[in-house]
């Protein structure tokens, strides 16, 4: 899952949420240098990471991608699920999305101490985009997906990634309704955990 996903799943704890945003940032025994609560944040985000990528529709819906982006469908699949999510009124939070997002950056705003460099140069680019508001436009969809092609080591530029993600749009959609419930429904299961 991507951003908003992980934002939307840390239940409204900040320190969780800041460890869900970093957590792709934080390598091997750093992870002890950070809070407790950030700490279990990192280990729920590596959970729905676990979970996500081994379960069978998510598997099933990345084939979509797979001729255009190769081993990278799984990321483009990730950002595709956040653009549902971000449509999903049945998830919506009680002060809709659009509120839902400014808190967020408020919280990771607060937490600034412990937000590790490389993640606040990416932070500039989401504030300022508001992409955990605006992942419900095709628009912040795309431009994410060119970002994703310009990282990507084994991806030519002009790979018709987009191109899937609009041809596929509803077979997308029905794969995160089936999906995300269940993953909700497990985090919430496991965030009572000691983990």
């Amino acid at each position: 899952m991507n951003f908003l996903a992980h934002a939307y799943l840390s239940f409204g704890d900040p320190e969780i949420l800041v460890g869900n945003m970093i957590a792709d940032m934080v390598k091997g025994k750093q992870i002890e240098q950070y809070p407790e609560g950030i700490q279990r944040g990192i280990h729920i985000h590596r959970q729905i990471d676990t979970f996500t990528d081994r379960h069978p529709i998510p598997l099933d819906t990345m084939t979509i991608f797979k001729k255009s982006a190769g081993r990278y469908a799984g990321p483009f699949l990730d950002v595709s699920y956040d653009h549902f999510l971000a449509l999903d009124d049945s998830s919506e939070p009680e002060e809709g999305w659009e509120a839902f997002a400014q808190r967020c950056y408020a919280q990771i705003e607060q937490s600034v101490k412990h937000l590790p460099s490389k993640f606040c140069s990416m932070y500039m680019y989401m504030k300022k985009e508001d992409w955990l508001y605006n992942y419900r436009h095709r628009w912040l969809i795309e431009r994410s997906f060119e970002r994703l092609k310009n990282r990507a080591n084994y991806l030519d530029d002009d790979a018709p990634v987009f191109d899937d993600f609009e041809k596929h749009y509803k077979e997308i959609q029905e794969s995160y309704k089936l999906f995300f419930p269940q993953l909700k429904a497990y985090v919430e299961d496991i965030s009572g955990e000691d983990i």
